[in-house]
């Protein structure tokens, strides 16, 4: 009897301050307080499947093709056809040196060389094989006459001739981009390289391990690579290499190969993910495990209620868990249970649920 009477008191004192407020409590007020203690709640459905392990490292960049091209001959700049962050093709001149004296000189060599072969004729004229194709002459025969008419000297300093002036021109070796550009028009060739020729549609990334991840990683697995300057930028591509050595501070080296989707450049420090899947693994989202008794737990959904069920976390990724029933707490759990995923925070074992739509 106390208690209806209390109840009674409440329920007067609730109405005396609504109208004293100049408002009144109608049924849409009732229905928001019911409706705020029905637990609303997301739900899954539970099944096996693959679960992708994730290993996080730190890397940097590198082109994939990387080529320091320097001037094979000494002289004065005399046009630079490029300039840093230039796309080239395979073949294209980039820089060009005065070259006068080396075509002179080539012409030289050339001429020198036609006289030297009519004096090789001469001497194989003498010898009885004029008029024969090289063919039909004894080799022995062939190299004496070489030698006395100073054809073998001039076809050596013809090839010389010709090297010293192809030495005059930077040419791509294979398409891709200019950089560490160290020419300008006018001034002296340098001894160094003069610039770099990178081929960045596909990077390396190298990153390391810990000794105890080795197992983890092999040739072929799927990783992600993105860079600090910008999250916003996902390039991904295979595990290419695995150095197998541990360093002294235990760690391991893995190469991997990426396809550039457009704004990673060479040098770029970026965070990489490794992706492994296994197989036949029930697995929720991390939303879905809280800690009860200072154990891992989530909630089966059954009959309008909560159903507590402790559980082991096996493994974990950014956003899930893979999980088995905590035998030793006699908790069940299988493929086709009702999990919920969200809202359960502060429900407790037999709460009311309500799934939303």
């Amino acid at each position: 009897m106390k208690h209806n009477a209390g109840y009674v008191t409440a329920v007067l004192s609730s109405l005396v301050i609504a109208a004293c407020g100049g408002g009144e409590i109608t049924d849409s007020g009732l229905r928001q307080q019911y409706a705020g203690q029905q637990n609303p709640v997301d739900v899954i459905i539970l099944e096996e499947k693959d679960f992708c392990h994730q290993l996080v490292s730190n890397g940097r960049l590198s082109a994939a093709s990387k080529s320091q091209l320097t001037f094979l001959s000494a002289g004065t700049v005399k046009a630079v056809m490029c300039r840093e962050g230039d796309r080239v093709m395979k073949g294209d001149t980039i820089a060009l040196l005065e070259s006068a004296d080396k075509e002179y000189a080539l012409e030289a060599a050339e001429l020198a060389f036609k006289k030297a072969e009519l004096d090789m004729l001469d001497e194989l004229a003498g010898y009885g094989y004029g008029g024969k194709a090289a063919g039909d002459i004894p080799e022995e025969m062939l190299s004496i006459a070489k030698l006395r008419s100073g054809y073998s000297t001039a076809e050596n300093a013809l090839k010389q001739a010709r090297y010293e002036l192809d030495g005059c021109f930077l040419i791509s070796p294979f398409d891709g981009r200019i950089a560490d550009m160290k020419l300008s028009a006018y001034t002296a060739a340098p001894s160094e390289p003069a610039c770099s020729v990178i081929d960045d549609t596909r990077l390396e990334v190298r990153f390391p391990v810990l000794e105890s991840e080795y197992l983890f990683v092999e040739p072929g697995l799927h990783v992600k690579v993105t860079p600090y300057a910008d999250a916003s930028i996902t390039a991904e591509g295979r595990i290419s290499g695995i150095n197998p050595t541990v360093d002294e501070n235990g760690q391991i080296m893995v190469t991997a190969v990426i396809e550039n989707p457009g704004r990673l450049i060479d040098g770029m420090n970026v965070r990489i993910t490794v992706d492994k899947a296994t197989e036949n693994q029930l697995v929720v989202p991390k939303s879905s495990v809280v800690i009860r008794d200072n154990e891992n737990v989530l909630f089966r959904y059954s009959g309008g209620r909560a159903r507590w069920t402790y559980v082991n976390i096996t493994d974990s990724n950014s956003e899930s868990y893979s999980v088995e029933a905590n035998r030793e707490r006699n908790a069940e759990l299988a493929p086709g249970d009702t999990v919920i995923v969200s809202g359960n925070l502060n429900i407790a074992d037999g709460s009311e649920v309500t799934i939303k739509d």
